[in-house]
């Protein structure tokens, strides 16, 4: 074989490995089938309704995985079984991300329905002493019912405590006298006929059939605890990961979220939107 034969052997060699090594790159860029995880009930809904449809009419295909916890689905999608994922507000992935090492992060925020407080027993917040509360045991979503019973005046928290950790033992005067039972999220619905109050989380109530209207009090959510769509970080500029933005962002969003999710905090841009077409 001749030295230049050798040469453009070597050349055509160099050039096909460079190739292979593009493949998954490019597949990656090319995507057209996503799966989006939600938690079952409005999210899995907002997706179901609002943003398969819009990203099906840009060729792609859409599975939508529905979970009943809050662990699963940032699994899922830092190994890979998900492409992102919409239940948790940035308060909650930033410290699951941080504990779990998982490379994780907010790609925007979606219309959110607040954390509220029911009875089925009580038609107003006339609590007696020795009331039994229950609220969320995950460190995020305590903080939040607690900060909703300091506002209502059944408990005050310690001076300075910060409102997005605070937690039971920062409670410094136990004005109602009142039992606080710490529950898993997905169980506070069913909690109702053993409790004189419960605090549900938007998603899991309205999967279970209630109403924000029943709800004696709501939380004023603000953009911290407004939840969001998360993505793999290395996943943030992929053309697929904008297109997914692009439908949350739209105007046809929009009306699906007036339609089907009214009482929810809607989003910056989607007040924005609101505003521009008045």
């Amino acid at each position: 074989m001749t030295l230049a034969r050798r040469a453009l052997l070597g050349a055509t060699a160099v050039l096909l490995l460079g190739s292979l090594a593009t493949l998954p790159a490019l597949a990656q860029e090319a995507r057209k089938t996503l799966t989006i995880g939600a938690t079952a009930g409005p999210y899995a809904d907002q997706v179901k309704w609002g943003i398969k449809p819009l990203l099906e009419k840009k060729g792609y295909t859409v599975k939508v995985v529905e979970f009943n916890d809050y662990i699963q689905p940032n699994f899922a999608l830092a190994q890979g079984a998900l492409d992102a994922n919409a239940f948790q507000h940035i308060v909650y992935l930033t410290k699951f991300s941080t504990e779990n090492k998982l490379a994780l992060s907010e790609l925007l925020k979606v219309p959110t329905a607040p954390i509220a407080i029911y009875s089925h027993k009580h038609k107003t917040l006339d609590v007696k002493p020795g009331a039994a509360v229950a609220l969320p045991n995950d460190p995020t979503n305590a903080a939040r019912a607690l900060m909703v019973l300091q506002e209502i005046g059944w408990i005050r928290l310690r001076e300075g405590v910060d409102p997005i950790r605070a937690s039971e033992k920062d409670v410094a005067v136990n004005l109602k006298q009142i039992k606080l039972i710490p529950l898993e999220a997905a169980q506070l619905p069913r909690s109702l006929d053993d409790t004189d109050y419960s605090f549900v989380n938007g998603n899991f109530a309205l999967a279970s059939g209630m109403k924000l209207t029943e709800a004696l009090a709501l939380e004023k959510t603000g953009p911290t605890y407004q939840n969001v769509v998360a993505v793999r970080t290395e996943d943030l500029a992929k053309p697929w990961v904008k297109d997914i933005a692009e439908a949350y962002r739209s105007r046809k969003f929009l009306a699906v979220t007036e339609q089907r999710f009214a009482g929810f905090v809607k989003t910056d841009y989607q007040q924005a939107l609101q505003t521009a077409t008045k």
